[in-house]
């Protein structure tokens, strides 16, 4: 993490969040308690922004300039509201297709499937502003700038989101091992979310349970999983051969 990417010090980051400053969190030093520190957290509050408690040491090696205890991150993106964005895509007239990711925290596997996303005309990637990998640099870097042409919604968690796409009238599909269907059976024809798990633990139960469908991909290997970014590709294009073959 470049310095360039980091805010450093209560009261600049007290002053970058009030201006509105896209950040991707915050970390505090464990011990820290004085006015200011009670001051950011007041302010935090009413944002998606997550705060982590961390150990000096940690901070010490972000950074030798004087943190003061705090360190935020800059995002490299300016965040959507899924909430605006839903009703847009109907009023364009679109069919709209959105990817969910659950806890998904490594930056080449999320730069990666969010250049799939746009090669596929996705309309948004949504990640939760908790257990979710940085939208920074790196990210873009490595999405070969996908991540510059396509919305991210930084949410305050993927359950949220799943049952406001639902209600939205959105089919939710999420991609998980733990399917007995398989992932060409379901119908991408229509406006759907399709949710993609973390590297470690996949889709969490509590958000399997509320998709309208679970689907897997047939793997023959001794390997019993894809990778995250593999899997999304899949299934995205499936998406898509669906709806080419219909005419949307």
């Amino acid at each position: 993490m470049k310095e360039t990417e980091m805010i450093f010090g209560t009261r600049a980051v007290i002053e970058a969040v009030q201006t509105g400053k896209e950040i991707d969190k915050i970390l505090m030093r464990r011990d820290l308690k004085n006015e200011l520190s009670r001051e950011l957290f007041n302010i935090v509050r009413e944002t998606k922004i997550p705060v982590q408690r961390v150990p000096q040491e940690k901070l010490d090696r972000l950074t030798r300039k004087n943190h003061q205890g705090v360190v935020a991150f800059i995002s490299a993106v300016a965040y959507r509201q899924l909430e605006d964005i839903v009703p847009l895509l109907f009023e364009e007239g679109k069919n709209p297709l959105i990817m969910l990711l659950d806890g998904v925290t490594d930056v080449r596997n999320f730069g990666a499937i969010a250049r799939t996303c746009e090669c596929a005309g996705v309309d948004a990637i949504v990640i939760p502003a908790r257990n979710s990998v940085s939208v920074n640099a790196d990210a873009v870097k490595t999405s070969s700038g996908a991540l510059l042409n396509i919305p991210v919604c930084k949410e305050t968690s993927i359950t949220e989101a799943i049952r406001f796409l639902k209600n939205s009238g959105y089919t939710v599909v999420a991609a998980t091992e733990k399917a007995s269907e398989n992932y060409t059976s379901v119908n991408y024809e229509n406006p759907v979310g399709i949710v993609m798990g973390g590297e470690d633990y996949g889709i969490s139960s509590d958000n399997l349970r509320i998709c309208d469908k679970m689907v897997r991909i047939p793997v023959f290997g001794k390997i019993t999983s894809l990778n995250v970014s593999a899997a999304a590709a899949v299934v995205l294009y499936e998406a898509v051969r669906r709806r080419v073959a219909v005419g949307n």
